[in-house]
């Protein structure tokens, strides 16, 4: 599984030029899902995403997490992070899940990360044609692969 965590001073979700979920300071997470991810990948992730501290405290520093600010979380699927471009230019996409394998992860992944920050997460639609505008806030940006982890 790999997400793409972006700290976010607000981020909103457009499907057909209407508006579906919007937050304001917190994280956006894109979510790719692979054949061999399951619940230890989902607990790892969301157990990183809830208490990584990529938000400024008093002094600047960035000491804080999601949690700790009350910030709130927008999580989209995104497939295309599961591309290869290992050969020729257009990527393969071979080791995304089908839907029937990566929308009950994607539902747990939700679930699991609205849990841990004691309030809903707002989502995406998993599949659909998505605008996704984001104000990134640093930047700051954190991919986290659980099969390759550094």
């Amino acid at each position: 599984m790999r997400v793409v965590i972006q700290r976010v001073t607000e981020a909103s979700v457009s499907i057909r030029g209407a508006l579906h979920s919007r937050i304001g300071q917190g994280v956006l997470i894109l979510v790719g899902i692979e054949d061999r991810d399951g619940e230890s990948d989902i607990e790892l992730l969301t157990s990183k995403i809830s208490n990584l501290r990529i938000f400024d405290d008093s002094e600047g520093v960035m000491n804080l997490s999601v949690k700790d600010i009350n910030g709130e979380a927008l999580v989209v699927s995104q497939f295309t992070l599961m591309g290869s471009t290992r050969k020729g230019n257009r990527p393969s996409y071979i080791k995304a899940s089908r839907p029937e394998i990566a929308i009950p992860l994607y539902e747990s992944f939700c679930n699991s990360l609205s849990a841990k920050l004691g309030k809903a997460v707002r989502q995406g639609v998993f599949g659909a044609d998505m605008q996704v505008a984001l104000v990134n806030d640093g930047p700051v940006t954190i991919l986290i692969d659980t099969h390759n982890k550094e």
